[in-house]
């Protein structure tokens, strides 16, 4: 019996050495400066201002729109906040469906067509995807323009082009400096 208890005394003892151990290598963690600097802040990349035409592409087909043509053609005021800029804004453009619908993206999609997708990209490389039913009025409330204008002065830093859409929680598939539209068909 009396081993026993000291095998037991030795155990609890050894425990509380590893239990204190742990401890102890706890607290030099805590006091050892961090290895890595923090992230920074994160910043938006706004890239250069373009410039050039806005080009859409369907299958072989291709359109290439100038700051005049697109100007020229009729417009929608959208109003909404954004959560980046934490403002009302009111952006006004030409409703991307119109000018699909020139390259023969369908303006009413129906079976099949729904394998359609795009992919807007800015001149900074941002690319954001959008299906065809969200930007076709005829299947969603949501209204997506190619703007040219913000609080009706030329969008600036934004390019002369950005894409914006309503009914987004946050700005984030909007795309400025919008230099193409590519319309592709998931297999």
């Amino acid at each position: 019996m009396p081993v026993t208890l000291r095998r037991g005394r030795l155990r609890t003892h050894a425990i509380l050495l590893a239990i204190a151990a742990g401890f102890i290598s706890i607290a030099g963690i805590a006091q050892q400066p961090p290895s890595q600097k923090p992230a920074p802040p994160m910043e938006i990349h706004r890239g250069t201002v373009a410039t050039g035409p806005l080009k859409l592409t369907f299958d072989d087909k291709s359109i290439e729109l100038t700051a005049a043509e697109l100007s020229a053609l009729p417009h929608t005021t959208i109003k909404l906040f954004n959560e980046h800029a934490k403002a009302d804004q009111s952006y006004s453009g030409v409703l991307l469906a119109l000018l699909l619908s020139r390259l023969g993206v369908p303006e009413k999609p129906r079976g099949k067509d729904f394998r359609l997708y795009l992919v807007a990209e800015g001149s900074d490389g941002y690319q954001v995807v959008y299906s065809i039913g969200e930007v076709t009025p005829d299947v969603h409330d949501g209204i997506t323009i190619v703007a040219d204008s913000m609080n009706d002065k030329p969008l600036g830093d934004n390019g002369q082009f950005q894409l914006v859409a309503t009914g987004e929680k946050r700005p984030a598939r909007w795309v400025r400096n919008l230099v193409s539209i590519r319309v592709l068909t998931a297999q």
